[in-house]
């Protein structure tokens, strides 16, 4: 079986902005959505995933602001802006034509 974690690599910005299109989350909460979504299939490593919000930030496609909730520390929330609603859009047709393409040599075999 191929490694989901490889083809995670590519995608992660587009998973990541569509996830935060559903609703503001943390880091945490980001990567057990992942999850959830792909049946357990995608699972992202620390390691991979704050980096790639870091940069999804300094691209201004996301913002994070601290929260102190009632039960504990502060934690960073993450939400969508306008920029990454659009950008959101030109990643998703990216990876429509993309994976329209692939399934198109595959078909072939």
């Amino acid at each position: 079986m191929s490694k989901p974690a490889a083809m995670l690599q590519g995608t992660l910005d587009l998973l990541i902005l569509k996830i935060l299109h559903l609703e503001p989350r943390t880091g945490w909460a980001i990567s057990q959505r992942l999850r959830q979504m792909s049946n357990e299939a995608l699972q992202v490593s620390h390691g991979s995933l704050y980096p790639a919000l870091h940069k999804l930030e300094a691209e201004g496609w996301i913002k994070g602001d601290w929260r102190t909730p009632e039960t504990g520390r502060p934690t960073k929330v993450y939400s969508l802006t306008a920029a990454g609603r659009k950008q959101l859009k030109a990643e998703a047709a990216n990876w429509a034509k993309l994976s329209a393409a692939v399934n198109g040599i595959l078909e072939t075999l």
